[in-house]
């Protein structure tokens, strides 16, 4: 759950203490609230990844917030309480929670809770990076034609890696002669052409018209994406 944003709603200022404690030892950023009202409030300032929410609270109940809250927003929530019969646990789900947990309950049951949640409901980043019929693997640095692999330099990787991070996007001489690290003698930028020279005469078809790898004018070099993948 590193990183990750929890709101804690509970109206028993000792259980949120003890909450916001245990969730920031296990790398979790934590917002409290003391009531519905409040956690609303929060929601409309704050991005949160998840909520843990009390059902038995004075004025609007943890029933009520969630009701209120699927309305707008899908995010994860957790239902505590120390009702435990079946049919509480049915209405928590009913009104849109995501699971729940009798109070008192095991804070390693929690933390599993929590995580599980959170990496659900995480959006999964793109792997891959294709250009017509190549791919690009981002975990493995690797370019495929196919079944088969393009073997690269270390320079042509750096610079494919840099292009395939934001497709599209141009990326200045200046910024590709960093990231290859050339030597700021003013023949940086001629270096970074003649990476890009050898690196397109393996992908385009003519290497002097270039379908992936453009020149924009005053921008730098882009690569041209055709969609990612996980």
């Amino acid at each position: 759950m590193k990183a990750a944003h929890i709101l804690v709603v509970d109206d028993d200022e000792r259980l949120r203490k003890l909450l916001q404690r245990f969730l920031l030892e296990h790398g979790a950023q934590v917002s409290v609230a003391a009531d519905g009202l409040e956690a609303q409030q929060m929601m409309r300032w704050f991005r949160f990844d998840m909520l843990i929410v009390d059902v038995m609270m004075p004025g609007m109940t943890g029933l009520e917030l969630v009701h209120a809250i699927r309305q707008e927003s899908q995010v994860p929530v957790l239902m505590l309480s120390a009702l435990g019969e079946a049919d509480d646990r049915v209405r928590g789900l009913e009104q849109g929670a995501d699971d729940y947990l009798p109070k008192p309950f095991e804070p390693r049951e929690l933390i599993l809770k929590v995580e599980r949640m959170i990496r659900r409901n995480r959006p999964v980043a793109p792997t891959s990076v294709m250009f017509g019929p190549f791919r690009w693997d981002k975990a493995r640095k690797l370019l495929w034609r196919g079944s088969q692999s393009i073997h690269l330099t270390g320079a042509e990787t750096t610079l494919l890696e840099a292009l395939a991070e934001k497709p599209g996007q141009p990326l200045t001489r200046d910024e590709l002669a960093r990231l290859l690290d050339l030597p700021a003698d003013g023949q940086s930028e001629r270096g970074v052409d003649v990476h890009v020279t050898r690196l397109r005469r393996k992908i385009e078809t003519d290497p002097k018209q270039p379908i992936y790898i453009r020149t924009q004018r005053g921008a730098g070099y882009s690569l041209q994406a055709s969609g990612v993948g996980a």
